[in-house]
């Protein structure tokens, strides 16, 4: 069944709060209530329909196995990023965008192909005859792979849908989405772009505490839809 989010909750999270009043878009118009103290403040019954229609779309792709990509590098999100990605089994982006991701991914596919042979070749002592040298730059080389690409080891092609968090800050992958015909959720701030994603979900994208609520939402739909089980009960606020 589809999530559905409460108005507390959303509040709670601080999820009202948009930027400044003067760093604003005018295409945000439509989801903003107002301002105060000289900063944007979210509509959020519009932000609470906004988020429920996104994750009733994002559990109709994770129930049928599509491939969906998380991108959030930001440093308040990054950590929570690639727990979601672990948790419910998806790719994700923490570190940063990888020009080409899309556009290039055959070659970001040889990257990942290059980390999986040399993670085998540590294993099966492929490396057992290499210098000492050799194999502290192989284990570097694998670092730097990891730590950039680890998280998209699982992707075979290009994603079906990306949700992107700050699509302002992720500006990269929103164009190579829109270049390439992928569908996407995106969190949008008051100066972002609403319309340059598929599904935007208008809310506070810098407050660590409204990201990580938004995250857990995300996390909990796309495992309730794989039918994978959760460790442990975060209170969330949403209902089944």
């Amino acid at each position: 069944m589809a999530t559905t989010v409460t108005l507390e909750a959303l509040l709670e999270a601080g999820a009202h709060f948009g930027h400044q009043a003067r760093r604003w878009n005018p295409k945000m118009a439509p989801y903003l209530y107002g301002v105060k103290d000289g900063v944007h403040v979210f509509d959020l019954v519009k932000t609470k329909q906004a988020l429920e229609e996104a994750m009733k779309i994002l559990a109709s792709y994770a129930k049928v196995g599509k491939t969906i990509l998380l991108v959030g590098t930001k440093k308040q999100a990054k950590d929570r990023v690639k727990l979601v990605g672990k948790n419910a089994q998806i790719a994700y982006l923490n570190e940063r965008w990888l020009g080409g991701t899309l556009t290039n991914i055959n070659q970001i596919l040889n990257s990942v192909r290059k980390l999986i042979d040399i993670e085998e070749g540590f294993k099966t002592g492929k490396f057992n005859t290499y210098t000492k040298k050799e194999r502290l730059l192989l284990e570097r080389d694998a670092e730097k792979l990891e730590r950039n690409i680890g998280g998209i080891r699982s992707l075979t092609q290009k994603p079906d849908l990306i949700i992107i968090i700050d699509t302002h800050k992720e500006d990269g992958a929103v164009k190579e989405a829109k270049r390439m015909g992928v569908e996407t959720i995106g969190i949008v701030d008051s100066n972002g772009d609403p319309t340059a994603v598929t599904w935007p979900i208008p809310m506070n994208d810098d407050a660590g505490k409204a990201l990580e609520f938004i995250l857990r939402v995300i996390e909990k739909t796309i495992m309730d839809a794989k039918g994978l089980k959760q460790e442990k009960k975060e209170k969330i606020h949403v209902k089944a």
